[in-house]
């Protein structure tokens, strides 16, 4: 027989099947045992009868692997309300002892993710991420955005010099990328639209639950648009992806156990647009007082989205506690013109983004201001000499959008192997 999918097989509903896959749960009784059979694509409990094949499934352990035929009858005792039972069966490997059971740490689990990214929450998360990743792309490539990669490994950064990672080059130093974002604008005077989306690295001493070293940067640039258009994009990305998650991972969120309402109003409703000194007024009513010019951390993003069930924009940082690259606005130069995305549920900052400046002076007072060496950004100044206009892009930290979206506990979670600031293995 055609081996077939296990989803396929249950849409059968009946008659004989054959199915290959993984022991997810094994219950062993004197004249029968029951298998739980998994692959990819879905669970069918299968039930060993004969005597001899009751002493070949008595040999086997949990995640062995297996080939099977027999036939498919319905049964609602069984998980998804039908039972295969077991003519042939074909022991492909018979596992060892596996040791992730229940109830086990966060810590173990990710000590052994390796084994732990089988599990079924595991097979969900990342199956949600596919479906995000394929998503963001298909939204940018229907605005007839291209898509562009810029170097790994580059001269300088474009957010923190602390926050870098030093590697060794030849002779000489170099640093992984924060962010393509220096090399897209370059490329925007020639494609105008462009995205990507591609690793990033920040070196940041954190240990909460949405910082990652490595993690994949959904980034866009393009040419003239403002402050305002730039947070259209944003918006209706975020509910692109959203209204695609919903209707293609339906049973992956079920089996997370994720309350699809809670993500509905950000779908439906259109997002808040609050400046930072708003901000600070509604963090004030509420016993939590900021000092104007400081930027805003986990615990006051927290406190302002108390009162949302949607995604918010904050927009007009102070121009001081802002990127090199990001402009004073001509109404306010204290302030900047720029954005944060802010989640609901805690989840904090989705997304980043501001217009650019085209002002030469004031990217080299910038970059002066914070220690960086004007020579490293020679090419990025060049971009402003023959032909500027008026820009702006976002960076999107797609493990945070994956983490309120699954309604993870960590980012840790949104990504298959991750690396953090005490996680290296495995």
């Amino acid at each position: 027989m055609n081996f077939i999918s296990i989803e396929e097989a249950l849409k059968k509903k009946s008659g004989k099947v054959a199915v290959r896959g993984w022991i997810y749960r094994i219950r062993k009784m004197k004249d029968k045992i029951f298998i739980v059979m998994r692959d990819s694509s879905e669970i069918v409990q299968c039930v060993a009868k004969t005597p001899k094949l009751v002493k070949e499934a008595d040999e086997l352990l949990m995640e062995s692997s297996l080939e099977l035929e027999g036939t498919l009858n319905k049964d609602k005792r069984a998980p998804n309300g039908y039972e295969l039972i077991i003519s042939k069966m074909n022991v492909i490997h018979k596992a060892d002892d596996f040791p992730i059971g229940k109830d086990q740490s966060p810590e173990f689990l990710l000590d052994n993710r390796h084994l732990f990214i089988r599990s079924r929450k595991m097979s969900s998360i990342m199956k949600i991420r596919s479906t995000v990743f394929g998503a963001i792309h298909e939204y940018f490539r229907g605005k007839k955005f291209y898509e562009f990669q810029s170097p790994i490994m580059i001269p300088g950064g474009a957010e923190e010099g602390p926050t870098m990672f030093e590697v060794k080059y030849f002779d000489r130093q170099m640093f992984l990328a924060q962010t393509w974002q220096l090399y897209a604008e370059a490329a925007m005077f020639g494609l105008e639209k462009l995205y990507c989306i591609a690793p990033s690295f920040r070196a940041e001493r954190s240990k909460t639950s949405r910082h990652l070293t490595e993690y994949w940067h959904a980034e866009m640039e393009a040419a003239w648009i403002n402050l305002d258009e730039l947070m259209d994009y944003a918006e209706e990305m975020i509910k692109f992806v959203l209204k695609k998650v919903i209707k293609e991972n339906k049973k992956e969120l079920e089996l997370l156990g994720r309350d699809v309402k809670k993500l509905e109003p950000s779908l439906k409703k259109k997002f808040p647009r609050i400046t930072y000194d708003q901000a600070l007024k509604k963090l004030e009513k509420k016993g939590m007082k900021v000092k104007w010019g400081k930027d805003l951390r986990t615990q006051e993003e927290e406190k302002l989205m108390e009162a949302y069930d949607r995604v918010v924009f904050v927009t007009h940082y102070p121009k001081d506690a802002m990127a090199f690259y990001k402009p004073k606005d001509p109404k306010n130069p204290k302030v900047a013109m720029c954005f944060d995305a802010l989640g609901p549920e805690g989840v904090g900052e989705l997304i980043g983004g501001s217009e650019r400046d085209v002002s030469i002076t004031e990217i080299v007072k910038s970059l002066e201001k914070i220690g960086e060496k004007v020579s490293d950004y020679h090419y990025y100044i060049d971009t402003r000499k023959y032909g500027s206009v008026p820009h702006a892009g976002f960076g999107m930290g797609t493990e945070r959008l994956i983490r309120w979206i699954c309604g993870l506990d960590s980012v840790k979670d949104a990504i298959g192997f991750p690396r953090t600031m005490q996680r290296t293995n495995p």
